[in-house]
């Protein structure tokens, strides 16, 4: 949809709100339960029934990686199909139900199957949200409205560190793993006050139902946009432009270097998380213990999205995200030399901000940066290969860590990726402005542009 100029959004703050509480739900229940097997993780190791290997522990950890690289295909491209609100609640039914499957679980097996159908939903969760919270922001507050979106992704990873800290002693890893099934009962609650998205409406060519919307919201002086849907009497586009539209001439370029940046953010996020406590420890450095590591690097980091979200909205997207990976990546250098705890524990915010919150900024990025048609689907499929990312950091960190190269390479490799992922958001191309396609039955009061 074309982008309404800000002094005539006339969104209420509180729909807006409404939409960004009920996606900061959704997202606050996938952080915790992708947050959760970390937290468990030495429980499940010293868990006799199962005797699990160290191989074993780590492959429970990837079947969930694997079905968020699927959902987010899927999931977000449905979503441009079918609809938001009804992918997002699918998406929300699957993670929050497998969670009790998890729990229960009597092998291993059964574990890891739950694990990867609810990494599906948790998948699917993050590019329809991401959908909604742009198309539901006015243009000039989308950045920082995404990151307080998203912050409940890293409060989510506390809640779970927290449960394991407080819950484990008494009532085991089972009871850990079964409050993330609790959200369950959001579902209905999320049906009810989360709307649609007027720009999927339109898209589709629902006209009536968008006006009838905008009024329920109370939208003033809404008018849909000329439809991209083409009149009664002319073909529609096949399902696979969806698909194929991102890698179009008019895309591909910006598609390409969407991919790699997103891809080495989550190197980054997944890195560092995994083997940043570990290579520290190993090397004499003060940290404490790994959950205080967590702690840090995800409160930072949530923080740190909603001041690089206001900064990118008021300066621009891409000089932010350039400018933050560069000092993200210097962060990870400075690490390179001794310091006291509570130097380091800075430094470690610093490397939470320059990765986590950058790449979040980034997702939101990719969201605002394609038509309202493929949305969607460009997020999910910019989040599925940086998934390839997230599995690829902790294997980069094991690798360094198996081999004979001074820590100080620890640092460098992250810091290097840092840079690159900097230099891929430098090469994208500014936005293209989308040409309305004019529908042969549109009437003349509805042929303009929204006025939100």
């Amino acid at each position: 949809m074309a982008t309404a100029p800000v002094n005539d959004w006339n969104v209420p703050k509180k729909t807006t709100g409404l939409v960004l509480f009920c996606c900061w739900l959704a997202i606050l229940a996938e952080g915790y339960d992708v947050g959760v097997l970390g937290a468990i993780l030495p429980a499940l190791a010293e868990y006799k029934e199962w005797n699990l290997s160290p191989l074993a522990l780590g492959g429970l950890g990837s079947y969930a990686l694997i079905g968020m690289l699927i959902g987010a295909l899927f999931i977000g491209t449905l979503s441009d199909l079918v609809g938001r609100k009804k992918m997002l609640l699918a998406s929300m039914a699957i993670f929050t139900l497998t969670q009790a499957g998890a729990a229960w679980a009597p092998t291993p097996e059964l574990f890891g199957l739950f694990r990867l159908i609810g990494g599906l939903g948790m998948g699917g969760v993050i590019p329809v949200a991401a959908a909604l919270t742009i198309e539901y922001s006015a243009p000039n507050k989308r950045s920082y409205n995404y990151g307080l979106m998203y912050s409940g992704y890293s409060l989510g990873i506390v809640a779970a560190a927290l449960a394991a800290l407080f819950v484990l002693p008494m009532g085991g890893w089972r009871a850990v793993v079964a409050i993330g099934a609790a959200p369950v009962v959001l579902i209905p609650i999320i049906w009810k006050f989360l709307p649609e998205s007027l720009e999927f409406l339109e898209t589709k060519g629902r006209k009536s139902e968008a006006k009838a919307l905008a009024a329920k919201l109370n939208i003033a002086n809404y008018k849909p946009v000329v439809p991209v849907a083409p009149a009664a009497g002319v073909q529609a586009d096949p399902w696979w432009k969806t698909i194929t539209t991102m890698f179009s001439r008019k895309y591909l370029r910006s598609t390409v270097f969407f991919w790699i940046s997103l891809f080495c953010g989550l190197v980054l996020v997944y890195g560092l998380n995994t083997w940043l406590p570990s290579i520290m420890k190993k090397a004499g450095y003060d940290l404490g213990s790994s959950l205080t590591f967590l702690l840090v690097f995800s409160l930072a980091s949530a923080i740190g999205g909603l001041l690089l979200g206001r900064a990118a909205d008021k300066y621009g997207k891409k000089l932010i995200l350039v400018v933050f990976y560069i000092l993200g990546g210097l962060g990870i250098m400075l690490l390179v030399f001794p310091n006291t705890m509570v130097v380091n524990l800075l430094f470690v915010a610093f490397a939470g901000v320059g990765s986590i919150s950058t790449s979040l900024v980034l997702t939101g990025y990719i969201a605002d940066y394609y038509p309202a048609k493929v949305r969607g689907t460009a997020t999910g499929w910019a989040l599925s290969f940086a998934r390839l990312g997230a599995i690829s950091g902790p294997l980069i960190g094991g690798w360094i860590a198996g081999s004979k190269l001074p820590f100080e390479a620890n640092f460098a490799i992250f810091a290097g990726i840092a840079v690159l992922a900097a230099g891929a958001v430098a090469m994208i191309p500014k936005p293209q402005p989308e040409v309305p396609v004019a529908a042969v039955d549109v009437d003349p009061d509805d042929a303009t542009v929204s006025a939100r």
